[in-house]
Formats: C-alpha cells, sequence, structure tokens
C-alpha cells in the first residue's frame, strides 16, 4: 500500500539548479533512512546522496558542494536541491527508502524515475 512519488525532473542547463522531490504515501508506521540514487544511460545505479531519520547526511564525491538532501518528517518527503549542475549528473533519479507499515517491519521502497538531462 505504501509507494514513493517523484517529481521535479526535466531538462536543464549546464550550471543550472533543479529541485528533485519525493513523497511517500500509504499506510506508514515508520520511516527509517532515504535517499536518492542515480542511473545514466549504459552504466550502473550509484547512490547520490542519503539522510539518516535524523538528519545526518552523506554524499557521493562527485556531488559534494553542489547537492543537499533533505527532508520533512512531517509531510513524509524527501528532497534533492541540485546546483551547478553538469552534463555528467544526467541520469534518471530514484529515490529509495527504508518504511514501516508496522512496528518493526521495514520493507525496501523506491520511487518510479525521474529524468534529469543537463545540455545546453
Amino acid at each position: 500500500q505504501v509507494q514513493l512519488v517523484e517529481s521535479g525532473g526535466g531538462l536543464v542547463q549546464p550550471g543550472g539548479s533543479l529541485r528533485l522531490s519525493c513523497a511517500a504515501a500509504g499506510s506508514i508506521f515508520s520511516i527509517g533512512p532515504m535517499g536518492w540514487y542515480r542511473q545514466a544511460l549504459g552504466k550502473q545505479r550509484e547512490l547520490v546522496a542519503l539522510i539518516s531519520s535524523g538528519g545526518s547526511t552523506n554524499y557521493a564525491d562527485s556531488v559534494k558542494g553542489r547537492f543537499t538532501i533533505s527532508r520533512d518528517n512531517a509531510k513524509n518527503t524527501v528532497s534533492l536541491q541540485m546546483n551547478s549542475l553538469k552534463p555528467e549528473d544526467t541520469a534518471v533519479y530514484y529515490c529509495n527508502s527504508k518504511i514501516a507499515t508496522i512496528p518493526s517491519r521495514y520493507d525496501d521502497y523506491w520511487g518510479q524515475g525521474t529524468q534529469v538531462t543537463v545540455s545546453s
């Protein structure tokens, strides 16, 4: 019954900014760590950013200083602010989260993916 719905992808010029958001909906008891992954054409999926339920963050070296992950626990959302975008950031971006629908039962959920294209 739980799903993650992403929004905010699109086309942007190099150096531009974009903000992705992901909302968890359904019968939710608790949400653990939330993160953003991306998969470029012909490449493996990689972790971009991770945020714990308490707000601690981790970033891939390639996006440090440019991307910021945040979450709103009251709204069950996670966002990714992307600044100074580069062509190599082009990929399909997926949000991910561990969500418990009942106490102690955490399952892994993925968003549907949203395309981010950085090009002139």
